[in-house]
């Protein structure tokens, strides 16, 4: 038994108690029931993921995952490697979007090298390899490569539940990862690339056009098995989508909420969904992507995004957006009124 296959036979599915415990506290508030609407259910998801209806929020992270993709060399992206290395010390100096976002709201920004073709000191080093394999190619990665950029977002996330942070946001940087979520999304929604590829950072006409073909070429050289999620990952992923993958089950190991951002984001969670389907009592969905993958999977998922922003800057900037108004929900689940503090008798649901 492989190291990822034992793991993933330790999670188990979220409480469903304490989420029904947390619903019943959300009933008790003075107000009226349910309006607090899809906040409620990210209440009770933290509740369940967390086994409790004493909900935790107030230390919060995110884990931003920097890799490079081989697949760029087919011109799917505006810029290449280079512009990986900046955005990951601008992360390393707390100076990038999703840092200071984080800042803002009393979080922490954590930058991971899971697979740059530079190197950048500064951040965390988990490097699998200096960026993967142009998958029209061959495949982007070898299935132990996958596994281990795996390990590394459960190790990420497991570190980050023992140093006391009770949610973690997913992240990632890697120019042309959303070449590489669009092609995984194909494959495991079972749909033609058309229909779940985007522009990605602006791309013109003929540049999606480029970005479609490339990963129709992907898809027919290295035949991925649908129904094996890891397979999928290393054929045509990124080691970003890893990592953040890992974060998923991690999180479901250690019993913490985790938030998924956007498109790649949402990626890494369908993939973790079909490795443990459990896991997905552990994932609290954020923000619409733009991209048309996302909408997709956030459907196969049963989630609903709360946040429509047209957000589409990455790093885990739309996870991070949701923490604020994770405070402001939490701050009512634990200080509003109750019905008897104000002499009213408690609603009742009529149906």
């Amino acid at each position: 038994m492989s190291e990822l296959t034992s793991l993933i036979s330790e999670i188990v599915p979220a409480d469903f108690t304490a989420r029904e415990e947390c619903q019943k506290h959300l009933d008790h508030i003075a107000k009226p029931l349910g309006s607090l609407g899809q906040l409620e259910t990210i209440l009770c998801r933290i509740a369940g993921a967390q086994g409790t209806s004493e909900i935790r929020t107030k230390k919060k992270c995110v884990i931003v995952y920097c890799s490079d993709n081989g697949v760029v060399a087919q011109g799917v992206a505006q810029s290449d490697h280079s512009v990986t290395s900046s955005i990951a010390r601008s992360l390393a100096a707390g100076t990038s979007s999703v840092c200071v976002m984080a800042s803002s709201c009393g979080a922490d920004t954590f930058p991971v090298d899971v697979g740059m073709i530079d190197n950048v000191p500064q951040v965390i080093q988990h490097k699998t390899a200096n960026g993967t394999r142009d998958f029209t190619e061959g495949p982007a990665m070898t299935r132990d490569q996958a596994e281990k950029a795996i390990l590394t977002g459960i190790e990420m996330a497991a570190k980050k539940a023992r140093d006391g942070y009770e949610i973690i946001a997913t992240g990632e940087a890697g120019i042309g990862n959303t070449s590489t979520s669009s092609a995984m999304a194909s494959v495991l929604l079972g749909l033609e690339p058309e229909a779940v590829t985007g522009r990605g950072s602006g791309l013109s006409d003929a540049g999606l056009e480029r970005k479609i073909a490339a990963i129709k070429k992907g898809i027919r050289i290295n035949k991925p098995q649908a129904g094996d999620a890891v397979d999928v990952l290393a054929k045509l992923g990124g080691f970003d989508i890893a990592g953040m993958c890992g974060t998923f089950l991690g999180g479901a190991l250690t019993h913490t909420p985790v938030i998924i951002d956007g498109v790649i984001s949402s990626v890494a969670a369908l993939c973790a969904c079909r490795i443990c389907p459990d896991v997905i009592g552990y994932m609290i969905p954020s923000h619409k992507s733009a991209e048309p993958a996302a909408i997709k999977i956030m459907e196969e998922l049963g989630l609903t995004a709360v946040l429509d922003c047209g957000m589409r800057l990455g790093e885990g900037s739309g996870a991070v957006t949701l923490f604020p108004v994770i405070d402001m929900a939490a701050a009512v689940y634990n200080k509003a009124a109750v019905f008897e503090d104000i002499n009213v008798e408690q609603y009742r649901r009529l149906s």
